[in-house]
C-alpha cells in the first residue's frame, strides 16, 4: 500500500532539527510545520506530554445523538480493520471510541486516546484531533508528523464536525490506525461521515428552523421543477463549501452581503465579488413555513466553481433520512424532465445554503452570533503561549478576516522585555501585522513606528479609550502623520480604522488598530465595543506574558549570578566547562573548582531536580554550602552528609538533588570522590583508557538515608577527569546505557587531548543538535591532573623534644634560601616556631612539618591529635596564648584540615 505522506526520506531528521531549534531542512507540509511551531511555542516537549483527563465530563447529548447513528453505519463497513472511530466535543475531549481490535485499543490506552481525555494541541502537541480543531479543517497525520514521540506509531485522519446554520465547530471526527494500515483516503472517508453528522445536526434543529428550510426547499424545487412535486426528505438542500474553495475571509464577505439581504425591504439577487476575480452570486428569496412562519433564506452560488454535495433536510413531519450512500460517493437520481449528469460533468453553478433568518430581527441576531462566535475564538485562540509576540499575533490572527482586513499591534521595547511601560506611546514597535494580502503599505513586523498627538492612535492612548475613524481619507491627524505612507495606504484601498488601547491593570500597554479595506462599509459604533472586548481580553494575556518573560528573565539573571563567573587560579589540574541552559526553562545543574589548602582543589558538579526560580535557589544554596563546607577540609563523604541534612533542614519540599564531589591532590596524584546519586564520572588516563570507576551512588541529597562512601584513585600526571549532569547523557531518542558508553567511547577515542578540546569533542559527540534545543541544561567540567614537582615539596619528621624547634627553624632558613625566596624566611621562621612548639607541647606523635611552594608558601605542621586550636586574644595577665594569633597576623590564610591520622595545621603566605 503506497502512503503519501511518510517519514521515510528525512521526515524523522526533520523533527529532530525542528525539536533542536535548527532550520528543518527536509520536506514537511507546510501545516505540519506551522503546528510543530505552535507546540514550540507553547513549551511542548516531545517526549513528556501531559495528557489531561476530565473525569466528569459533560457529554456533549446533541452531538452524541447526531453521530450515533453515522458512526454505526461507519463501524460496520470497517469491520475487521484495525481502525478506531473517534469523537470528540470541540475542546478536543475523547467523548466516545468504536471500533478497532485488542492490540490496537492497547496502544491507544497507553497513550491516553481514550474517554475523558483531552487531546487539543496545547497539551497533546500535533495530532488529528487537536490539529483539525486548531486549524477548523480536516487534517492528516502520519508518523513522525506528530509532534509527541508516542503518537508516532499512528497515523490519523480528522475533520472538524460543524453545526450546519452557525459553523460553530461543535467537536471532531478521527480515525485513527497504525502506520502500517494507513492510508490517505481515510481523510476522504472522514469528510464523508463528519457530511452525513452534520446532516443530522441539522434535522435536529428547532422547528421554526425547520419549518424556514423545509419551506425554502419546497419553493426551489417548484421553481427548478414545477411539473414534480416535491417528495419530503428528498436530497435538495446544498452544504457550503470547504475552506479550500472559498476561503475564510470570502465566506466573511458572503454572509455580511447576506445580512443585508436578509434586513433589506427590497430583496433581490446580487453578485458579490471574492478574493482572487470571482464572482459569487447570492439569491434572497422570502418563504413561508405551514405554521405560517414568515422568513428569509439566502443562496449562494460560485459560476464555475465545483459541483457541491447535496444533503438532506427533513420536514418536522418528514420520514428519517437515508444513509445507504454515507461511504460512497453520492450521486443524484435523473428527474422524468431532466436526463442524469455524471457526477465529473456537473455544472460548477450549484448554490448552497447560506443563511436562514427572519426580517427585522434576522441581521441582529445573525450580527450577535458572528460576534459571540468572535469572542469564543479569541478565548481559545489567543493566550495559548506566554510568548508576548506570538500572543500579539494570535489577536490579528482571530480578528483578520472575522472582523477586519488589516490588523496591527504595536508595544513599547520595555514592554517586549517584560518591563512595565516606561511613557505611554513612546518607543513602539510593531510586533504583529494581520492582513489578507501584503498590499497595506502598513509599517511592517519589526519597525519602529510613532504618532503625532493628533492621530487615531495617539489619541487612544491618551485618553485610554477606542478611537474610530470611519473615513480615513477626512481624518486629517491621521494622514498628516505620514503623508506619503498614508496616500498608499487609501490607495490600495484602506478607508476606515478603529484604535484601540492595550490596557491591563489600568496600565497602557500599547496599541492595536484595526482596518477596513475589502467590505465597503465604515466601522460602525458597535463595531467599536466589539473591538474594545476584543483587545480587552488579548491585554490580559500579552499582560501575563509580559510577566512571566519578566520572571523568567530573573530568574536566567538569578541563575547567572549563582554560577560561577570565572575560574579560581591553581596549579593542580587544568580545567575547562561548559553550561549549555535550558530551552524548558531555568534550570538548577551548577559546578565548581574550589582551591583547598595544600594545593589541592576540589571539583563539585551538581543538578537540583526541575525547573524554574525554586530549582536555581536551591542550586545557590547548595553552592554556598559546598563552599563553607569545603573550607572546613571536610572529607568528600562528611561534605556529602553535611549538605543532606542541610537541604533536608532548610526546605522539606525540596525535589532533592544529586551532586558528586572530588578532591584532587597533585602532591600524592591522590583523587578522593563521593556522590549523592549523580551520574558516575570518567577517568581517562593519558593513553587513552577511559573508565567508570566505581563509586557508591548514595541516595539523592535532601532524602536521607545511609551514610556516604568516599573511594581513592591514583591518577598518572595527565589524567582527565570528566564530570557531568544528566542533560549531557540522556536524550528521549537513546537510552541512557548508549549514551553513557557514547560518551566513554568518544573520550577514549581522543587520547591526550586538552580540556578545551575535550568538551568541544564531548559536545559534539553527544549533542549533536543546536545547544538551544536541549530541554534539560548541561554543566560539564574536564579537569586534567598536573603533578607538583618533587623539588617543591620538603617534608620533616620533628621529634617531641623542644629542642627540635630550633633544627626546623634552621632547616627552612636553608630551604627558602635555596628557593630564593629569602624574603619571607623571617615571617615563615616565626610561623614554623610557633606551630611546631604548640605540636610538641600539646600534641600527640609522631610530629611532621612540610614546605610547598606552589602558587604560594604553604606551611603544615601535622601531629596525632584530634584536638584543634582555637584562635583567641590573649589577656595580659596571660603567659601564653599568643602564638596562634601571631600565626594569623603573619600569614595570608590559616586554617586546620583533619586526617585520618590526626589533624595539619597549616598557614599561606604569598610569594614576592
Amino acid at each position: 500500500m503506497s502512503v503519501v505522506w511518510d517519514d521515510i526520506g528525512g521526515l524523522a531528521h526533520a523533527h529532530e532539527q525542528f525539536v533542536a531549534g535548527d532550520p528543518v531542512e527536509a520536506d514537511v507540509r507546510s501545516s505540519i510545520l506551522t503546528s510543530w511551531q505552535r507546540c514550540r511555542s507553547l513549551g511542548l516537549v516531545p517526549d513528556s506530554l501531559v495528557i489531561p483527563y476530565e473525569q466528569d465530563l459533560d457529554v456533549e447529548e446533541r452531538l452524541l445523538r447526531a453521530a450515533e447513528p453515522v458512526l454505526d453505519r461507519m463501524v460496520s463497513v470497517l469491520a475487521g480493520a484495525r481502525v478506531s472511530v473517534i469523537l470528540t466535543d470541540s475542546q478536543a475531549r475523547v467523548l466516545l471510541r468504536r471500533g478497532g481490535d485488542a492490540g490496537l485499543d492497547q496502544r491507544l490506552d497507553a497513550v491516553r486516546l481514550a474517554p475523558g481525555f483531552g487531546f487539543a494541541e496545547q497539551s497533546a502537541g500535533t495530532n488529528g484531533i487537536g490539529t483539525a480543531l486548531a486549524e477548523r479543517r480536516p487534517c492528516y497525520v502520519f508518523g513522525r508528523e506528530h509532534f509527541a514521540d508516542c503518537m508516532q506509531p499512528f497515523a490519523c485522519a480528522a475533520a472538524p464536525v460543524r453545526n450546519p446554520l452557525s459553523g460553530q465547530v461543535e467537536g471532531v471526527l478521527d480515525l485513527t490506525c497504525f502506520r502500517a494500515d494507513a492510508d490517505p483516503a481515510m481523510l476522504t472517508l472522514v469528510r464523508q461521515t463528519v457530511a452525513g453528522i452534520e446532516q443530522r445536526l441539522l434535522e435536529q434543529t428547532t422547528d421554526r428552523e425547520r419549518d424556514l428550510l423545509a419551506a425554502f426547499q419546497r419553493a426551489r424545487r417548484f421553481a427548478d421543477q414545477p411539473a414534480r412535486p416535491p417528495d419530503d426528505g428528498e436530497a435538495t438542500g446544498l452544504v457550503a463549501p470547504s475552506d479550500d474553495v472559498i476561503s475564510r475571509f470570502d465566506q466573511a464577505i458572503l454572509r455580511d452581503k447576506a445580512e443585508e439581504l436578509i434586513a433589506s425591504p427590497h430583496r433581490t439577487a446580487t453578485e458579490v465579488t471574492l478574493s482572487g476575480g470571482r464572482t459569487a452570486v447570492l439569491l434572497c428569496r422570502e418563504v413561508r413555513a405551514p405554521s405560517g412562519e414568515v422568513g428569509v433564506v439566502v443562496e449562494a452560488s460560485l459560476p464555475g466553481g465545483p459541483a457541491r454535495r447535496r444533503i438532506a433536510v427533513t420536514t418536522p413531519h418528514g420520514s428519517a433520512p437515508h444513509w445507504e450512500s454515507l461511504l460512497e460517493p453520492q450521486q443524484q437520481e435523473p428527474t422524468p424532465d431532466a436526463p442524469a449528469v455524471p457526477a465529473a460533468q456537473a455544472p460548477g453553478t450549484e448554490g448552497w445554503l447560506l443563511l436562514v433568518g427572519e426580517p427585522g430581527v434576522g441581521r441582529l441576531a445573525l450580527l450577535a452570533r458572528q460576534r459571540l462566535e468572535l469572542l469564543h475564538d479569541a478565548s481559545v485562540r489567543i493566550g495559548t503561549t506566554l510568548d508576548v509576540t506570538r500572543t500579539a499575533e494570535e489577536l490579528t490572527e482571530v480578528a483578520v478576516p472575522q472582523f477586519a482586513d488589516y490588523a496591527t499591534v504595536d508595544l513599547p521595547e520595555s514592554v517586549l522585555r517584560g518591563e512595565e511601560p516606561a511613557a505611554v506611546g513612546v518607543g513602539l514597535r510593531r510586533v504583529a501585522l494581520g492582513a489578507i494580502n501584503d498590499g497595506s503599505n502598513l509599517f511592517g513586523v519589526g519597525d519602529s513606528v510613532g504618532f503625532l498627538s493628533s492621530t487615531p492612535q495617539a489619541r487612544c492612548l491618551a485618553c485610554g479609550q477606542p478611537v474610530l475613524e470611519p473615513e480615513l481619507n477626512e481624518a486629517g491627524g491621521w494622514i498628516a502623520n505620514a503623508p506619503g505612507r498614508s496616500g498608499k495606504i487609501m490607495m490600495a484601498g484602506i478607508h476606515s480604522l478603529i484604535a484601540v488601547p492595550l490596557i491591563a491593570r489600568g496600565v497602557i500597554l500599547g496599541v492595536v488598530c484595526f482596518y477596513r479595506s475589502q467590505r465597503p462599509g465604515a466601522f460602525e459604533e458597535d463595531d467599536v465595543s466589539l473591538a474594545h472586548e476584543l483587545v480587552g481580553r488579548a491585554a490580559i494575556c500579552i499582560d501575563n506574558a509580559r510577566r512571566f518573560t519578566r520572571e523568567r528573565t530573573m530568574a536566567l539573571a538569578l541563575q547567572r549570578s549563582l554560577l560561577p563567573q570565572g575560574l579560581p587560579e591553581q596549579n593542580a589540574v587544568e580545567v575547562a566547562y561548559r553550561y549549555l541552559p535550558a530551552r524548558a526553562g531555568v534550570g538548577g545543574d551548577w559546578f565548581d573548582v574550589i582551591p583547598l589548602s595544600g594545593a589541592r582543589v576540589a571539583l563539585i558538579v551538581g543538578d537540583v531536580v526541575g525547573h524554574g526560580v525554586h530549582a536555581a535557589a536551591t542550586m545557590g544554596r547548595l553552592r554556598t554550602a559546598v563552599h563553607n563546607f569545603s573550607a572546613l577540609d571536610l572529607p568528600p563523604e562528611d561534605l556529602l552528609g553535611r549538605l543532606d541534612e542541610l537541604l533536608a533542614r532548610l526546605d522539606t519540599a525540596d525535589p532533592g538533588a544529586t551532586c558528586l564531589y572530588a578532591v584532587y591532590d597533585p602532591v600524592t596524584r591522590h583523587c578522593t570522590l563521593a556522590r549523592a546519586g549523580h551520574l558516575l564520572p570518567v577517568v581517562v588516563l593519558p593513553d587513552g583508557t577511559a573508565y567508570f570507576p566505581d563509586v557508591p551512588a548514595g541516595l539523592p541529597l535532601g532524602l536521607g538515608g545511609p551514610p556516604f562512601e568516599a573511594v581513592d584513585l591514583t591518577l598518572p600526571e595527565g589524567s582527565r577527569l570528566v564530570l557531568y549532569t544528566d542533560g549531557l547523557i540522556e536524550h528521549r531518542s537513546r537510552d541512557i546505557d548508549l549514551g553513557l558508553e557514547q560518551l566513554r567511547t568518544t573520550l577514549a577515542a581522543r587520547p591526550g587531548v586538552p580540556p578545551e578540546e575535550t568538551c568541544e569533542a564531548v559536545l559534539d559527540a553527544m549533542l549533536p543538535v543546536h545547544p538551544a534545543g536541549s530541554y534539560d541544561d548541561v554543566a560539564l567540567l574536564v579537569a586534567r591532573t598536573r603533578a607538583l614537582d618533587p623539588g617543591r615539596t620538603v617534608h620533616w619528621d620533628i621529634p617531641a623534644d623542644p629542642a627540635a624547634v630550633s633544627r626546623s627553624r634552621s632547616a627552612v632558613i636553608a630551604l627558602l634560601a635555596d628557593w630564593g625566596l629569602d624574603e619571607l624566611a623571617f615571617t615563615t621562621e616565626l610561623i614554623v616556631s610557633e606551630l611546631v612548639t604548640n605540636a610538641i607541647r600539646y600534641g600527640v606523635g609522631p610530629i611532621g612539618l612540610r614546605l610547598l611552594r606552589d602558587r604560594a608558601l604553604i606551611c603544615e605542621v601535622s601531629d596525632c591529635s584530634s584536638t584543634s586550636p582555637r584562635l583567641r586574644r590573649a589577656r595580659t595577665t596571660d603567659e601564653g596564648g599568643r602564638g596562634l594569633f601571631l600565626v594569623a597576623q603573619l600569614a595570608d590564610r590559616w586554617g586546620t584540615r583533619y586526617t585520618a591520622n590526626g589533624k595539619a595545621i597549616w598557614t599561606e603566605q604569598q610569594l614576592p
